[in-house]
């Protein structure tokens, strides 16, 4: 380090080292107005669900002949971590998870793969699967939800409001996407009475094709002439829910009107599939989603004066309100670092002024904001945003980066005292401590090492602490080297001192006392020091252990489980019944109820829920952190007393990678029964741990289903297949679609069914006519019988 003085080239040089410290403030301002700032850092979500549907088949045959298959193949990518799967009756999921230690660039290839080896196996699925699909957008989090309500608007005119919205909340800068959460499909039911069909001695089928065959869309071919092709339209599609009940068809010779024999009305899908609810009102939400480039302070301030406008448009009696408020939270994050940055550096500039005088204290103090500046700069360049990590980042390096300014301006301060010139006493400071200034800074930095080096999701999230860290320890070397010294230079003046006299004072003279007698006693100071950190070895299991802290966001998350197999109409009932204790509790200000599924990702380290029709999330919104935790209290009281039929789980929104509970066991097992006995063997040891709550397991209940045992001969003498029977069945419960109503942008289904309350016949048999070989429509008690 003696053979160049970095100082000295600075004081030489010192109207560019000053140019240097202008353009480095500017860098800093600069930096501080064009980073990225968000909640929480970027993270690589390392799941992608592949949904297949299997219409008509058990749980049983879902996991032989797609979950099987599907896995299988999917063993064969590389840097799988694990898969995990469900088989339910008629649909079949399976989470891919990738290895922790890949880097988060190979994640898009891995997924590619597995789209190209769940393709390759394509035809080896059974005939009527759907699908499969794949969602690898799990990452995907709102920065702000938005609900949209109205007395007396039903969900096709609050989803005309939404798209209007939409279009224009797209065009609000740094938007990247909105959805449309909770929308309701539109269908035209055509219901009919079995009893009537009877009567008349034909079967829905019948009716189902006339419809299907009135409004199908099929071209019919154009005629060529020498000058033009002119194509051929065919008129008669149906354009009203009237034309559909007047709709004339003939079977068995007779000719009669779809409104003879059945009830068209227009209405919504039945059962809902997923709903959301605000404050206990029935809203469309409408989710918007930040580039990754953007600044969620700025976009939140535009979509506030965007939301006023369209809310000043809307029709009256409809309310465009706020579920979820990303930039407010990120505001109060900055605000929260300010405040503790300020706090940090008031104390660090207090102790550099009483332990150093003004005028080093000044120059310390200066070259504070100088370094943070710097690092402002290169976090811009190095695309580390302003969040959750880095700030804790920032305020942790805060209390280091002052060390080595300390130290040079402190030697520098002495060495005037003992007379020396300013560009004397500057350059010896560096060739005295430059170097152990940089060995204890990399030292320092190497502290760090292990959360940077990390391969893991818990590495990815707080990498920032050991990049942030780092620039700004290496910032702090430079700034102790050049500017501390540059300043030193204009701020300093020494005055002459007897050697030694600066340290012949009442403080340094108690101090020399104290340690001549550690030294004397060296014996007993270094057994009492090995006695003390023994003691620290013995006290280091009871103090808590915790890598992550919980989160101070308000917000609680409350999960509502029946039991599997329950209606949505249950969930509904059962998410109403808490919004009833939440609108009476003065420490919610507001809630939003998810029903048939989990609440989108409005916070990134959230654990996303998958639609269930026996499942509802509510995201209660609560005052403060106190409040929140006395809610919670209160909820869980009201969980033992008011809820005894479903499974009722409260939790906090919990920083670091999302993980579903804190502590998972996994049985494995060739026999399901056997399975689920160890498996209760496992709960029941949980259970009996005093610091266990909801202890549960993810395979859920049994469900009871009906089979119909169709009586074969007669059948096959009749010419009627268990498709018919299925399909017949089909059109009297769920509804058959025969067909789509076109209306401007929207296709809606036109949907075959039972009329409600007339759906059970003799002998809990259905009142179903099927359709035989011959056309004549035969009830089913004469051709099946129904076993539980």
């Amino acid at each position: 380090m003696n053979s160049f003085n970095l100082t000295a080239w600075a004081l030489r040089h010192r109207a560019f080292t000053g140019l240097l410290m202008v353009l480095l403030v500017l860098g800093g301002v600069m930096g501080y107005a064009l980073i990225g700032q968000a909640e929480d850092p970027p993270f690589t979500f390392r799941v992608m669900v592949v949904k297949t549907l299997y219409p008509g088949a058990t749980a049983t045959e879902v996991e032989q002949q797609v979950t099987d298959r599907i896995e299988k193949k999917l063993q064969e990518l590389p840097n799988l971590d694990y898969l995990r799967s469900y088989s339910k009756p008629g649909e079949a999921v399976v989470f891919v998870t990738a290895r922790e230690d890949i880097p988060a660039d190979e994640i898009p290839d891995l997924w590619y793969q597995v789209r190209k080896k769940v393709g390759d196996i394509g035809h080896q699925l059974p005939q009527g699967v759907i699908g499969p699909f794949f969602n690898d957008e799990f990452g995907d989090t709102y920065s702000v939800i938005y609900a949209l309500s109205g007395e007396g608007f039903g969900y096709a005119e609050l989803k005309d409001m939404a798209e209007s919205a939409r279009q224009r909340l797209l065009r609000v800068p740094d938007v990247e996407k909105v959805d449309l959460i909770g929308t309701q499909a539109e269908k035209i039911f055509v219901e009919f009475s079995d009893r009537k069909l009877a009567e008349l001695g034909f079967s829905a089928a019948q009716i189902g094709e006339a419809l299907r065959g009135q409004n199908a869309m099929t071209a019919a071919g154009r005629v060529e002439e020498p000058g033009q092709n002119l194509p051929i339209r065919v008129s008669g599609r149906l354009a009203t829910a009237d034309e559909v009940a007047d709709l004339p068809f003939r079977v068995n010779g007779t000719t009669l009107r779809v409104g003879d024999v059945a009830a068209v009305r227009r209405g919504y899908e039945e059962p809902a599939e997923f709903k959301m609810r605000f404050n206990g009102k029935d809203v469309v939400g409408l989710g918007l989603t930040m580039n990754r480039s953007g600044d969620v302070l700025a976009m939140g301030k535009a979509l506030k004066a965007e939301a006023a406008r369209i809310q000043a448009e809307l029709p009256v009696g409809a309310t465009l309100e706020q579920v979820a408020d990303q930039p407010k939270v990120v505001k109060r994050a900055i605000g929260e670092f300010l405040q503790t940055f300020f706090e940090a550096l008031g104390t660090v500039l207090l102790v550099s002024f009483l332990s150093l005088g003004w005028r080093a204290g000044s120059v310390v103090a200066l070259t504070v904001p100088l370094v943070l500046a710097g690092t402002l700069l290169c976090m811009l360049l190095l695309g580390i945003g302003l969040h959750r990590i880095s700030l804790g980042a920032l305020i942790l390096a805060l209390g280091l980066l002052v060390d080595d300014a300390m130290i040079a301006i402190e030697m520098m301060a002495r060495k005037l005292d003992e007379g020396w010139d300013r560009v004397r006493a500057a350059t010896y400071a560096y060739g005295a401590t430059a170097f152990p200034m940089l060995t204890g800074t990399l030292i320092t930095i190497a502290g760090f090492l292990p959360v940077g080096l990390a391969r893991s999701s818990a590495g990815e999230y707080t990498v920032a602490i050991f990049q942030v860290v780092g620039i700004a320890l290496l910032l702090s070397w430079v700034g102790a080297v050049i500017f501390t010294p540059y300043l030193g230079y204009w701020m300093l003046k020494g005055k002459q001192e007897a050697p030694g006299e600066h340290f012949d004072t009442p403080f340094y003279r108690r101090l020399r006392r104290w340690v001549a007698w550690c030294v004397d006693r060296r014996r007993g100071v270094i057994m009492a020091t090995a006695a003390l950190f023994g003691l620290g070895i013995v006290a280091m299991p009871q103090v808590p252990q915790q890598f992550f802290p919980l989160s101070d966001r308000p917000e609680l998350m409350v999960d509502l489980w029946l039991p599997e197999g329950s209606s949505f109409a249950q969930s509904e009932a059962a998410a109403r019944d808490l919004e009833a204790i939440l609108a009476k509790d003065n420490d919610v200000v507001h809630y939003a109820t998810y029903v048939g599924g989990g609440s989108p990702r409005f916070f990134l380290l959230i654990n996303e829920q998958l639609n269930h029709t026996n499942l509802s999330q509510t995201v209660v919104m609560t005052r403060d952190t106190d409040a929140r935790e006395r809610v919670l209290h209160r909820l869980r009281q009201a969980f033992q007393s008011d809820f005894p039929q479903l499974r009722g789980r409260i939790s906090r929104l919990d920083v670091g990678p999302p993980q579903e509970y804190p502590v998972m066991f996994r049985v494995l097992g060739e026999d399901p029964d056997q399975v689920r006995r160890i498996a209760e063997r496992v709960k029941a040891v949980v259970r009996a741990h005093p610091h266990t709550v909801d202890v549960n397991d993810d395979w859920n209940e049994r469900l009871a289903s009906l089979r119909l045992q169709l009586d074969q001969d007669k059948a096959r003498a009749l010419g009627v297949s268990s498709l018919n029977l299925a399909q017949a069945l089909r059109g009297h419960y769920t509804g058959l679609p025969v067909g789509q109503f076109r209306e401007g942008n929207e296709l809606i289904d036109i949907v075959w069914r039972a009329r409600q309350g007339q759906r059970e016949g003799a002998d809990g048999l259905p009142d179903v006519s099927v359709q035989t070989g011959n056309g004549r429509a035969v009830p089913l008690s004469q051709l099946a019988r129904l076993e539980t």
